[in-house]
């Protein structure tokens, strides 16, 4: 199987869904499909069409990590790969939704961490994992399960690596949202739906770097930094935009990522 066959691309109506497809192997990562993800990725961001990127699997599998029965060949990429720095996802500035449909463990659950919004079908297998074949928390998930949920409950899923479902998720704040498999589809799809049809992107990939970076600021930092990024966006034509909508009682039309209302962050570098 070709690289790119292992994470489809496609996208619709401002969303593009990108998908894991070892099916056979339950989706299992191995080097090549971590490549492919990570270039469907940079792809997504590249592509004005794109406003919303989902993640899912094909098959009954999310991914449940590391397919540690597969040997790569000479030609093939090793897992972790050594292309493409893992670090990849977090900086994508359009917003991540992760459709975990079915079984997500290690690897998979640290990409299902690294997305911004995570909609998972009832029952679905989780773990950390690590610490049950040796390793570390990788993939920075001490950092992510931290992050999402606290320390009390980061500690107790990496240290035991236990299983648990996506409705124990939910209750730990793991998960966003948790639906059952007949309304999976259509929920996910209404979700990324409605930001890619009527959110400003420069308005949320705006609101994602004030969120990732909130942790190593103090309050009177960040609101330092939201007053000249509402000073900024009263200057851009998405905020025009968004009240005029709103008093015409229409739906608004914002433009592309960098082509409608630009912040100074998204020009340093």
């Amino acid at each position: 199987m070709l690289s790119a066959e292992l994470c489809t691309y496609e996208v619709s109506d401002g969303v593009a869904t990108l998908g894991f497809n070892r099916p056979n192997n339950m989706n299992g990562m191995i080097g090549d499909m971590e490549v492919a993800y990570f270039e469907a990725l940079a792809r997504a961001e590249a592509d004005n069409d794109v406003r919303v990127i989902v993640v899912t699997g094909h098959g009954r599998a999310f991914c449940p990590g590391a397919d540690l029965a597969y040997q790569a060949g000479d030609q093939e990429e090793p897992l972790p790969n050594t292309k493409i720095d893992r670090t990849a996802p977090l900086d994508i500035a359009k917003p991540m939704i992760a459709a975990i449909n079915g079984a997500c463990a290690g690897v998979g659950l640290a990409y299902a961490l690294q997305c911004d919004v995570r909609i998972a079908v009832s029952g679905a297998k989780m773990t950390t994992a690590f610490a049950r074949r040796g390793l570390i928390a990788e993939y920075g998930m001490a950092w992510l399960l931290n992050d999402i949920a606290g320390r009390s409950v980061s500690l107790d899923l990496l240290l035991s690596g236990r299983v648990f479902t996506s409705d124990e998720a939910a209750s730990l704040g793991v998960v966003n949202q948790v639906v059952d498999r007949d309304s999976f589809e259509s929920v996910v799809a209404s979700y990324a739906g409605d930001l890619a049809a009527n959110v400003s992107p420069a308005s949320m990939a705006t609101i994602k770097r004030q969120v990732n970076q909130c942790a190593g600021t103090t309050a009177h930092q960040a609101l330092g930094e939201a007053e000249e990024l509402m000073r900024e966006s009263l200057q851009g034509p998405d905020v025009a935009e968004g009240v005029a909508s709103f008093l015409q009682r229409r739906p608004a039309h914002f433009q592309a990522l960098g082509q409608g209302s630009r912040f100074a962050w998204m020009d340093e570098g």
